[in-house]
């Protein structure tokens, strides 16, 4: 019961954890979002009738497309508590499979999750990058001087904050939570303060400004959605780091604070152009006192620092998700916390992360720059988590056509309003995240496709296992002491390692385990179901263990498991056998060539499978195979 002491402690700690991690991007929108809807870029005049416009244009996309779309539906859709487009796929399409024939709905629907899911690492490229810049250009507003050291600071800041991903996101949201606190509390205070100046603000609230707005500029006022949606910024990573937290404590940390902090926050920016025009060149450090300028900065710096979390660790949940799910090659994953098990810290993704952040900030040299690139990743991902929503939700709770529309029409029609302004920006900036996303997307098409043709191959040379038991019954092959472990990925036939080594060592084991790892399209499998054993005589065994896509495979602890079944082993005297396969490209595969050999490059730098299945290494035998594509 959530009432119980250590319960309410545990939500309380997850909370204060959730608003560093997965609240610091759309936190620190205030930082830039208003100030780019009334910039040079635009030309937008800070009339009443425009000011009153936008906020009314911030505040309903901040209710519609954030409150009610992520918090109140898409949090629902979680996928044994993990969440992120690939998650949402799974449950939309749970039905998929390399064997089985797809529909073309369902095969345009899975490349389109898939693309969305690109798009998300270029979203989390470029957040570090604009709001860490963001926060230290507002050390130009307190003086010129230190204009030439904003693009120096920012990429020791950025270097800094990947430095520390290794503490893993709990114990960052623990440090991050509390400044975070402070912030909100801030932005909330100084939104106080400018609203003090011109109450009349309040009346942005009415919808009936942003239609009016529209109504004064034309297209120029359709081109600013595209600087609106920096407001929103960040939402659409909400749901990526749902495994790290949980949907309640994300929920509760939203409607108690981060919303009503923002909301002020926009408010008082607002009252303060209203009082004062010029103040719309940069309106959230207008609000500040001149005695509180500097150390505002430093609070806007650590909240930016901090703001970049959502995505960085949204990568992490992808990665894993693309890998067990057969995207991407296997990669080296560290689970950095006993209890949660979505919180993991992934290398290779860290600093090349890290690589691509730098680049940014040396490339583009400021936000402004930089805000053409980010609406592109935000509204796209958006659009894509709307889509697959509806799917989710006709197949998870049997939600009719109409009241599943209902949800979904109105938020596609903001989100796909906010991505065509993107699109004029493209040529801009807006590439930068739609190249990423393309070379991802051929990424994880050719390592997808590619093993599925090399399955193929290889299920064709694979012998049935009742011919294989009743050729070892006739032959009397030597069997040495001992339990002989082989990984098949077919759950039926033999492994292609134990014919490699029965034909040049021509002997084998007193005991052979056959053993298939299944992962599956959940997140997560119950314990009652992971292991099945199979007795096949004559000292053979098989086993299956199924994971979830956000579970990492232990082989030793499965076969310690396999006790309860009546198949015991010593591990002393366990060896394990895998196959490598060498990849030789063809002119008969179903790639092109130089696709066929980016896989095979893919495939040779790929994590190996002593430490992916966590196998201790000087008990492992891999022998080697060439296989033809």
């Amino acid at each position: 019961m959530e009432s119980h002491p250590s319960s309410r402690r545990r939500l309380a700690g997850l909370t204060l954890a959730a608003l560093g991690v997965v609240y610091g991007d759309i936190g620190t929108s205030p930082l830039y979002a208003l100030k780019e809807c009334f910039g040079e870029t635009h030309g937008v005049p800070p009339t009443p009738v425009n000011v009153l416009g936008v906020l009314s244009l911030v505040i309903w996309s901040l209710l519609l497309v954030v409150s009610v779309m992520y918090l109140v539906f898409v949090l629902r859709a979680d996928n044994k508590g993990e969440g992120g487009i690939l998650a949402l796929l799974s449950l939309a399409f749970p039905e998929r499979r390399d064997s089985t024939p797809m529909g073309r709905m369902a095969t345009a629907m899975i490349l389109l999750g898939l693309f969305g899911a690109c798009l998300l690492y270029g979203d989390g490229m470029i957040t570090p990058a604009i709001t860490v810049l963001g926060a230290v250009e507002g050390l130009e507003v307190a003086t010129q001087r230190f204009a030439p050291f904003v693009v120096p600071l920012a990429v020791v800041i950025i270097v800094a904050l990947f430095g520390v991903q290794r503490a893993g996101t709990g114990t960052i949201g623990k440090v991050f939570g509390p400044v975070m606190v402070v912030w909100f509390g801030t932005i909330a205070a100084l939104g106080i303060r400018g609203v003090a100046l011109n109450p009349a603000v309040f009346s942005a609230l009415n919808p009936v400004h942003a239609v009016e707005f529209f109504q004064a500029n034309g297209w120029l006022g359709f081109k600013v959605l595209g600087s609106v949606v920096l407001a929103i910024t960040g939402g659409e990573a909400l749901y990526a780091d749902m495994g790290h937290f949980g949907a309640r404590p994300m929920r509760l940390a939203w409607f108690t604070m981060v919303l009503p902090a923002l909301l002020l926050s926009y408010l008082g920016q607002g009252a303060l152009i209203l009082d004062d025009p010029s103040a719309a060149v940069n309106p959230f450090y207008r609000l500040s006192p001149r005695w509180m300028l500097l150390p505002l900065v430093g609070l806007a710096t650590a909240a930016a620092v901090i703001a970049s979390q959502a995505l960085i660790s949204g990568a992490y949940s992808l990665t894993m998700h693309a890998v067990q799910l057969g995207y991407l090659p296997r990669v080296a994953i560290e689970h950095t916390s006993e209890r949660e098990r979505g919180q993991i810290f992934i290398p290779q993704v860290n600093w090349a992360l890290m690589v691509a952040c730098v680049a940014l900030v040396l490339g583009f040299r400021s936000s402004s720059n930089l805000a053409a690139a980010y609406g592109i990743a935000v509204t796209v991902t958006m659009l894509i988590t709307t889509v697959l929503f509806y799917f989710a939700a006709r197949k998870l709770w049997h939600w009719g056509r109409w009241p599943a529309l209902a949800v979904v029409i109105p938020a596609f029609m903001i989100e796909a309003a906010f991505f065509l302004a993107n699109s004029l920006k493209t040529v801009h900036g807006g590439w930068f995240p739609l190249l990423v996303a393309a070379v991802l997307f051929l990424l994880m098409s050719t390592w997808r496709t590619g093993r599925r043709l090399l399955w193929q191959r290889v299920r064709t040379n694979t012998l049935p296992t009742t011919q294989f038991l009743e050729s070892i019954s006739r032959r009397e092959v030597p069997r040495v002491r001992g339990t002989g472990v082989y990984l098949a990925g077919n759950p039926d036939g033999v492994p292609i390692a134990l014919l490699h080594n029965l034909k040049h060592n021509k002997i084998i084991h007193e005991r052979v385990v056959f053993l298939t790892i299944v992962v599956q399209d959940t997140s997560r499998v119950d314990d009652d179901s992971r292991i099945t054993v199979e007795d096949l005589e004559q000292g053979f065994w098989r086993v299956r263990a199924r994971f979830g896509f956000m579970e990492e495979p232990n082989v030793p602890e499965v076969l310690r498991r396999c006790a309860d079944f009546g198949l015991k082993l010593r591990e002393a005297e366990t060896s394990y056998f895998l196959s490598r396969e060498t990849i030789l490209s063809t002119s008969k595969s179903g790639m092109s060539r130089w696709r066929e050999r980016l896989f095979a490059i893919m495939a040779r730098n790929a994590q190996s499978a002593t430490s992916f299945f966590q196998l201790p290494a000087n008990r492992v035998v891999e022998l080697g195979m060439q296989v033809e594509i």
